[in-house]
Parts: structure tokens; C-alpha cells; sequence
């Protein structure tokens, strides 16, 4: 009685074969469903496909920062140019890291992407500095001391400066220059940057006009060498010159002091001496593009966190006792004097930037101060364009490679296994609507993008998953050359197939997920891709092959093994004879006996 019931076993296991071809029906059906549901019927392309520009940076040393390229500052660099660029509402761009200090931003083509690309490497180093020292700079320029710039919770009319009392409005806007101000010193002026230089200004206005070389013997006395090193490149300074315009107040601590350009009328430039940075742009919590109402300008509005708007109420208590242009803080974004307002009265939780915005220029730099600055400075390395037709060249010359590896597998499959080639391919067809519908639907869930790459490892999935029923079927055709009927061969074949298969997709899988981890850009398409049909190849074979194996196998026409089943005894070599003489004599002898 033993016999009987461990020969029923295997087949009692697989009583129930439609039970698994139901359950990966159900799973077809589930994830079609949510396919169509979520309106994401097609994978996401990437921009080798869909066209777009791929940016490479490459993050640059800063003075007094030796170990600042670290990977927690790589990767917080990251989420803000991905917060920056989808922001902006241009979708499915893709940022990330490669190598230990390069970050690679791919932005499909569409909406706002150029606007995109002109921010990816914005450091947006934000910092609220006293003004020292104002000048014109340039031939023939005028020397204003600062914009009009509104500024705090009240909102200035044009030609006031910010927060002024009723009593001076009939001054209208604050001059500073060699009509408003008189040239004090040299003395003057090299004191009023060394107390800047400590953090605390002295009351004594400085010098608004370019400052000229004194022959007094006072001057050499006040001035120490961080204070005669900064009027010198004040002197020297010219920014209308580009390159010195975009060289001045660059990779500087905000501990030091600096010399710094403006513009506040286009064609006209200005140069700063500016203290210690007070404020930065860490303590903005909020800031976006607007129109002024009363002036109807462009404006930047800003909302500090409970901590900046301590350090901004402060700054701003000490500026309004000053005389201008010490009365003036400038907002520096990387470098550049954007705006240099006149504090009448100390400002907390609110302030405005103003400046020769439009509606571009100001939504970009509140979109940048919202998700915060870089924490390192980054370098354009390249950029790479890709037109959508050169893309679509591509995804067709890859989707008719993929036919045509199909296309050869089954002339294999048909030619070799007959009968058996049907199993295969309805086996390739559910593997085929898996993988599509899984890569639709990981587009909007985690931001798989399918580029070239990724379609080279689905091609090649082809052959790994063509690969796992070759493997079954060969095992099933021994077991019939040994005289095995189709039935008891189906069964007895599939626990040596399945290690096989097994073993065979546990190393490539392996292969793909060490490839993923090592690799970046565009080999991780190829790498997540062979992975991800490796693992359905597995679900496959387990919950479809094998069940509809044996279901075919109950059928008259395998059963029978005829030479178009691909299970013809006589093709095979087998020796049935050979079998049933032994069964017969094995059966005979307990009788003689």
C-alpha cells in the first residue's frame, strides 16, 4: 500500500495545476487593471528615447571646506536639484549620483525644461550682509547706494526706503554718492571697514564714492591687513569687467568679509564692501515670485524660519541707527549683490527682494530659496542634447532588434520542439504582459524610466527566459528515453528542472543586482531590467509553464506522443519495449515465488 500512495503523490500535487494558472491569471488581470486605472498605459521613456538634455556636474573644492565632496552632502544635493527642477513642473526628470563627485540630471524634453536646465547648477549660496562701502563701478556710471528695495511686513513706496516714517517721505529716495555724501578720509573709510570686519559698525558714514589713495599719514595707522588687503581689491575691482564681475565675492567663507558687484540698472554696476554674513539663505522658510501690488514690479517675497527671523531682526535693529550707506544690508546669491535695501526700522518674520526682476527671473530665485541652497559648488561638465526623433530612431531600432531575437527564438522553438513550442510561447506571451504592465506601472511609482539600456536587457530576457523552458523540456524528453510514459515524465522531471532553473536565475539575478549596485545612469536601466525579468522568469515557469505542462500532458494529442507533439518516443531514441519487459517480469516474480 506504500507504493501506491508515494506514486500519487506527485500526481496528487499536481491534481490541481489550474489552480496556479488562475492565480497568475488574477495577477495579469490585477495589474492591467491598475495599468488602465492609473492612466499610465505606456512605460515611462527615458531620454534617450523621448528626447531631452542629460547635464553632467562635478562638485568643486571649497576654500577652508578640505572634506566637504562627502556623500551625505552629494546625496542632500541631490534632493534639492530634483526638488528645484519638479518644482518648476517639468516631470520625470531623473538626478543622481555617479562616482564620488559627480551628479548626473537627465530632463526630458517638454515644459519648462530649458528653464530647468539653467538652475540644475545654481548654487544659490543665499546671505544677508552689512554694506561697508558703495561705488559705481564702471566708466561712467552712476553710484547709487542701493535699490529702493521693499523690504519687512510693510511695503515702501517707489522711491522710499524700506520701513520709512512719514517725516522723511518728502526726501524721497536715500542718495549716497559724491553729491549726497562728502568724501571723508581714507582714515574714515578704513575704519568704518575694520569695525565692519568685527562685526560692528561704527556710526561714521564711509565713503560712497570711489575711493582715491591719500597721502595722509593717518591712514596707514587705522588700516590692519585684512582691511588694506580689502581696499585694495575695492581700488582695483571693475565690474564691468565679466570676468572680474563673476570672480568678485566667489567661494568666500560667510565668516569673511567681502567685495562684491551689483547691477540695479541694466548697463550700470556697482561694487560693495560687505561684512560677515548675518543671515543665510538656510533661514528662508518660504519664498516665492510676486507682484508688487503698489509698484507693480517683480519681487521676490520671503518668510524667515523662528530662528532667522531672530538673526534678520537683529541685523536690521543695528542697520537702522546707522547712516548710509552702513544703513543698507545686501542680499548676495552666489556672489552677486542682487539687492542692497535701506533698513528705516527692525524687520523679523517678512522681507522682499527687489531688483530687475521679471516674472522668469523671480519665480526662478523663490523656487531655488524655497528647496535651499547647494551645499557644495558644482562645475558644468557636459551637456548632452537628444531630439525626440532621434530618440524615437532609437526605441525603434531597438524594438525591431527585439522582434527580431523573438522572431529567431521561435523559429527554434518550432523547429526543435513541435508541439511542445506552444507551451513555450503562450509562456513568453504571459512574461511579455508582466514585464509591460510592471514597467508601467513603476514610471509613476518609483521613476523607472525605460531607456535604451533597459530595452537591451529585456531582449536579452528573451533568451534567459526561452533558456528555463528548454531546460524543462529537456529534462521531460530524457525521462521519456528512458521509457517513461509523458505523465510520470512531466513529474519526475520537474524537481531536477527546477533546481536547474533555479540555480541558473539566482546567477543572474545576482549578476544584474551587483551590476545595479556598482553601476549609474543609463547601465542601471539595463541592470534593474535584466533583474526584474529574471524574477518574473521564476514566477513564470513556477505558476504557468509547469501547470500548463501538465495540463497538456493529459491530453490526447502529447499523451500519444505523435511526431508533431515534440514527445515522439521513436525521435527521442527511446526503448519502450525495454521498460515493459521489465515491469512485466518485476510483476511475474512475486507469482513464481
Amino acid at each position: 500500500m506504500a507504493a501506491p500512495k508515494k506514486g500519487r503523490g506527485p500526481s496528487g500535487g499536481q491534481g490541481r495545476p489550474g489552480r496556479a494558472l488562475v492565480i497568475i491569471l488574477i495577477a495579469m488581470v490585477a495589474l492591467a487593471g491598475g495599468m488602465f486605472l492609473s492612466g499610465h498605459t505606456t512605460p515611462r521613456l527615458g531620454i534617450d528615447l523621448a528626447g531631452g538634455t542629460s547635464i553632467t556636474l562635478k562638485a568643486k573644492n571649497q576654500p577652508g571646506k578640505p572634506n566637504a565632496i562627502n556623500p551625505t552632502n552629494m546625496d542632500t544635493a541631490v534632493g534639492i536639484i530634483e526638488r528645484r527642477v519638479n518644482g518648476l513642473g517639468v516631470s520625470e526628470a531623473e538626478v543622481q549620483t555617479q562616482g564620488s563627485d559627480n551628479i548626473i540630471v537627465n530632463i526630458p524634453k517638454g515644459t519648462n525644461s530649458e528653464q530647468a536646465r539653467e538652475q540644475v547648477g545654481t548654487t544659490a549660496q543665499l546671505y544677508f550682509r552689512p554694506v561697508l562701502t558703495v561705488a559705481a563701478s564702471g566708466p561712467e556710471q552712476p553710484a547709487p547706494s542701493g535699490s529702493p528695495t521693499p523690504s519687512g511686513s510693510a511695503t515702501p513706496k517707489p522711491g522710499e526706503s524700506a520701513a520709512s516714517d512719514d517725516k522723511d517721505k518728502d526726501k524721497g529716495e536715500e542718495a549716497t554718492g559724491e553729491e549726497a555724501t562728502p568724501s571723508p578720509s581714507a582714515t574714515t573709510q578704513g575704519r568704518a571697514v575694520s569695525e565692519g570686519l568685527k562685526k560692528a559698525p561704527t556710526p561714521t558714514p564711509t565713503n560712497s564714492a570711489e575711493p582715491k589713495p591719500s597721502d595722509s599719514p593717518e591712514a596707514s595707522p587705522s588700516a590692519d591687513p585684512a582691511t588694506a588687503k580689502l581696499q585694495e581689491e575695492f581700488t582695483k575691482l571693475n565690474c564691468a569687467d565679466p570676468e572680474q564681475r563673476a570672480a568678485a565675492g566667489k567661494d568666500a567663507l560667510p565668516t569673511d568679509s567681502i567685495v562684491a558687484c551689483g547691477s540695479n540698472v541694466p548697463g550700470s554696476y556697482e561694487k560693495y564692501i560687505l561684512g560677515p554674513a548675518e543671515v543665510s539663505g538656510g533661514d528662508v522658510d518660504d519664498a516665492q515670485g510676486a507682484i508688487d501690488q503698489q509698484t507693480g514690479e517683480w519681487i521676490v517675497s520671503m518668510e524667515f524660519s523662528s530662528a532667522g527671523a531672530k538673526k534678520f531682526q537683529t541685523i536690521t535693529s543695528r542697520l537702522s541707527q546707522q547712516q548710509p550707506p552702513m544703513n543698507q544690508f545686501a542680499i548676495v546669491l552666489d556672489g552677486e549683490v542682487v539687492s542692497a535695501p535701506s533698513v528705516r526700522t527692525a524687520l523679523s518674520k517678512n522681507a522682499q527682494i527687489s531688483g530687475s526682476f521679471d516674472q522668469q527671473s523671480a519665480e526662478d530665485l523663490g523656487n531655488i530659496l524655497s528647496y535651499g541652497a547647494l551645499p557644495l559648488t558644482f562645475e558644468e561638465v557636459s551637456v548632452t542634447t537628444v531630439t525626440a526623433a532621434l530618440g524615437s530612431e532609437q526605441l525603434k531600432g531597438g524594438l525591431i532588434a527585439g522582434g527580431i531575437g523573438l522572431a529567431l527564438v521561435v523559429i527554434y522553438l518550432v523547429a526543435y520542439y513541435r508541439g511542445l513550442a506552444f507551451i513555450a510561447l503562450l509562456s513568453l506571451l504571459v512574461s511579455g504582459i508582466l514585464t509591460y504592465t510592471i514597467m508601467s506601472l513603476l514610471g509613476p511609482a518609483i521613476g523607472f524610466a525605460l531607456n535604451l539600456p533597459a530595452v537591451c536587457g529585456a531582449i536579452v530576457a528573451i533568451g534567459i527566459t526561452a533558456d528555463s523552458f528548454i531546460v524543462y523540456f529537456e529534462r521531460v524528453r530524457d525521462e521519456i528515453r528512458e521509457g517513461r510514459t509523458l505523465r510520470p515524465a512531466i513529474e519526475r522531471a520537474w524537481p531536477r528542472a527546477r533546481r536547474t532553473i533555479l540555480v541558473s536565475d539566482f546567477v543572474s539575478f545576482l549578476a544584474a543586482a551587483v551590476l545595479f549596485l556598482v553601476t549609474v545612469g543609463k547601465v542601471q536601466g539595463f541592470a534593474f531590467t535584466l533583474g526584474l525579468t529574471t524574477l518574473l522568469d521564476v514566477v513564470v515557469v513556477f505558476f504557468f509553464t509547469k501547470p500548463l505542462m501538465t495540463l497538456m500532458g493529459r491530453t490526447k494529442f502529447f499523451s500519444q506522443g505523435g511526431s508533431w507533439s515534440g514527445l515522439d518516443p521513436k525521435r527521442l531514441g527511446a526503448q519502450p519495449p525495454l521498460r515493459r519487459s521489465r515491469r512485466v517480469s518485476a510483476s511475474t516474480e512475486p507469482k513464481e515465488a
